[in-house]
């Protein structure tokens, strides 16, 4: 006959292997520093500007506002990409008849506006691709001169560029010809990545004398 309480045993420990798994992932999850919260203060979205930054694997973590706009663009970047290969898929699933409309491939209606999405997200690519490119080059190694103010212009008109293109995709999104499922599915996915491409904008326009 087994002991009162003795059936408790297992459980307590079962419980303490949970606890401690999960403190253990917090340990593991990384949290942003206080110069990313104080910068993304500056942004529209601070809450997604946190997470995305603190979740950036770059080695040693940025420092400076313009490491930090190189680090918010090259994010933005993988973002859009990761975007455009979803909706990507969507294209290449076929459009067979009966399939099923909710994540799954868009009508032959909804191909027009879809496949412009398409291309609208890999011009984002590419301009936010060249702007962390130009970010992190020699030319905006000395803030305040006539090089470095070039190279800045140049990173906010591509920075720009990418956001006009994923609300132009989104714009796009809102045809009748796009079913609900599809629209629903497509624009999870960019309105996220437009919103780390407007914090990446603010915090390009923070790098400068004076910042």
């Amino acid at each position: 006959m087994a002991r009162p309480g003795s059936s408790a045993a297992p459980l307590l420990l079962l419980l303490a292997a949970v606890a401690a798994a999960l403190l253990a992932a917090a340990a593991a999850s990384p949290a942003p520093s206080d110069f990313v919260r104080r910068s993304c203060r500056a942004t529209q979205y601070p809450s997604v500007c946190e997470q995305s930054l603190a979740s950036y694997g770059g080695s040693p973590p940025p420092r400076s506002p313009r490491e930090l706009a190189r680090a918010a663009l090259s994010v933005s970047a993988d973002r859009a990409l990761a975007a455009s290969a979803y909706v990507g898929r969507l294209c290449g699933s076929g459009h067979k008849k009966g399939a099923a409309r909710k994540g799954g491939a868009p009508s032959s209606s909804a191909a027009g506006p879809v496949r412009d999405c398409l291309e609208n997200l890999a011009d984002s690519v590419g301009h936010l691709r060249d702007a962390a490119q130009e970010m992190g080059g020699a030319g905006m190694s000395r803030a305040g001169t006539p090089a470095f103010k070039w190279h800045l212009s140049n990173v906010q008109t591509w920075c720009s560029a990418a956001l006009t293109d994923e609300n132009t995709c989104l714009d796009g999104l809102s045809s009748l010809a796009v079913d609900a499922g599809t629209r629903a599915a497509i624009r999870g996915k960019v309105v996220e990545v437009a919103q780390v491409t407007s914090n990446a904008l603010a915090l390009v326009n923070k790098v400068g004398p004076g910042y």
